[in-house]
């Protein structure tokens, strides 16, 4: 069975669109779970944008699933993490004013860089995942660093998709059988959708788990939190 991790930043933008605790990210984040989904991500960006570090403070305690603390590891990332210490780390390399993430780790040239914060994070008992494309030789340097798992950057694999599935699957099936074999835990997300995920889930070997945010949350707008939660987890696992 692969996870569903829900990212709730866009319920964040919502609420302070308006300055005001509407809606509620606390419960939206209790309720996500109660309708299913097997984790909750977040992604703090300096400029708190959408998730505030407080909010990081307030899901912390509340999150019965599995916590997910994505962002770029500057210092006070890193603090913050370890003081949450959510049952996993994702790190990702968006330079601080990135609209989104757009890329995966180079992590042969931040080698220096991610050992040192995954070594960290290790000391705290903090799961590891590394943001990466589906360069064989840079999962392998995730594994050098210390990660215990990577995430995929699924955009390529969702831009191609309607186009040519096969070519849209094949590297993030190669990517896939390799992690395995490194006995790296395998992870994916961006871009993944109603439309896109069922193929994906099918033919990546050992998927652990996927974060989905923008589509999930888009989709609600239209068949409900909950109705909608379920039609993702059904085409994960269905």
């Amino acid at each position: 069975m692969t996870r569903l991790s829900v990212n709730i930043n866009k319920v964040a933008t919502l609420r302070n669109a308006r300055g005001h605790n509407t809606p509620n990210l606390l419960q939206v984040a209790k309720d996500i779970e109660r309708f299913g989904a097997e984790g909750i991500t977040v992604h703090p960006r300096p400029d708190e944008r959408h998730i505030r570090y407080a909010d990081v403070r307030d899901l912390s305690p509340i999150v019965k699933t599995e916590f997910n603390v994505e962002g770029y590891p500057n210092r006070v990332f890193i603090d913050l993490v370890k003081e949450v210490k959510p049952a996993q780390v994702t790190l990702v390399p968006d330079p601080p004013g990135a609209l989104t993430s757009n890329s995966g780790w180079d992590t042969l040239k931040n080698k220096a860089l991610l050992t040192d914060v995954i070594a960290e994070f290790k000391k705290e008992g903090i799961r590891t995942s590394i943001f990466v494309g589906t360069d064989l030789a840079l999962i392998e340097g995730a594994k050098l660093v210390g990660a215990e798992r990577v995430e995929l950057y699924t955009e390529p694999y969702a831009d191609l998709y309607p186009v040519n599935i096969k070519a849209a699957i094949k590297p993030f099936a190669d990517a896939g059988i390799f992690a395995e074999q490194l006995g790296l835990g395998l992870n994916a997300g961006h871009d993944l959708s109603l439309d896109n995920l069922k193929f994906f889930a099918e033919n990546v070997p050992a998927l652990m788990e996927v974060s989905i945010g923008h589509a999930l949350i888009s989709d609600a707008l239209y068949y409900g939190l909950e109705n909608t939660v379920q039609m993702y987890l059904a085409r994960l696992n269905g």
